[in-house]
């Protein structure tokens, strides 16, 4: 199996059939219905059973997942090709760290079976936890894609992988993180007030982030016209039922004003905490 993937342009084109340890079918057929994006699916997407799944490289490491860039092709036919990003996430012993205590008060798993396992931290209750896990940040992205906070688009969730959108930096690369840009005034102007903007929606949603920074937010068409997006939405969490929501809350506010604060952009932590209040329910 030859390939050509050049990593200046993030082009990749399946040169034969028979497929290679980086390849598989497409997931998306077998997929159910209730586990794909929200309808219309955008023009960009490949859904064609005859398409192929192709590993590209790992984009990022974290602590509990890893993001993979997969190219999804028909083989032969280049109008219907497009990249795609994956989240995987690993079983609680693979993780690098556990979260899950703050964020899951409120949350119940219905099945006794899987209770008592994830209790043992049994290989199944280790598994049973990052499909929670995967299935939070499914359900949390869906939700506020079709609230229109801007995260990338979600695609499918298959086991403990999730497919979405791949975002740019306008030039086919993988967009930077907030923390790795040096925006003018005039971007990071823009840039807060869509946070702003995000932030507002979510507050007014009864929900709150949870781990918001610098370090997962993304800047698409940085050289252009710079937009925020917002990842990594597993641990979000309910104003309502969960105890460290206001906790949370201040947290993400004091991360992101030290920020724009520190790019020349004074944000008071305090004011924008209690601006989003205004919006809560």
């Amino acid at each position: 199996m030859s390939s050509s993937f050049d990593p200046t342009d993030l082009t990749y084109t399946a040169l034969d059939e028979d497929l290679a340890d980086n390849q598989r079918w497409s997931t998306w057929p077998s997929v159910e219905h209730l586990h794909r994006g929200p309808r219309p699916y955008p023009e960009w997407l490949v859904t064609s059973s005859a398409a192929i799944d192709t590993d590209l490289g790992v984009l990022k490491t974290g602590k509990e997942a890893d993001v993979v860039l997969l190219e999804r092709a028909v083989l032969d036919d280049p109008q219907q090709s497009c990249l795609l990003a994956a989240k995987r996430y690993r079983t609680t012993e693979h993780r690098l760290f556990r979260r899950d205590t703050g964020y899951t008060e409120g949350r119940r798993v219905r099945n006794t079976r899987d209770q008592r396992a994830m209790a043992r931290k049994s290989s199944h209750g280790r598994a049973v936890e990052a499909g929670l896990w995967a299935q939070a940040e499914w359900t949390n992205l869906t939700r506020l894609y079709e609230a229109g906070v801007p995260v990338p688009y979600p695609i499918q969730l298959d086991g403990t992988e999730i497919c979405m959108e791949l975002v740019s930096d306008g030039d086919a690369d993988a967009a930077p993180r907030l923390h790795q840009v040096k925006p003018s005034f005039e971007a990071l102007v823009s840039l807060y007030d869509q946070l702003l903007e995000a932030l507002r929606t979510m507050t007014s949603m009864g929900i709150v982030h949870g781990d918001l920074s610098p370090y997962n937010t993304l800047v698409a068409d940085a050289a252009t016209s710079p937009r925020l997006v917002i990842i990594d939405v597993p641990q979000v969490v309910e104003l309502a039922s969960n105890p460290n929501a206001m906790e949370f809350l201040t947290r993400d506010c004091t991360n992101m004003a030290r920020w724009f604060t520190s790019r020349g952009y004074p944000v008071d932590e305090g004011e924008l905490v209690a601006d989003l209040m205004g919006y809560a329910w």
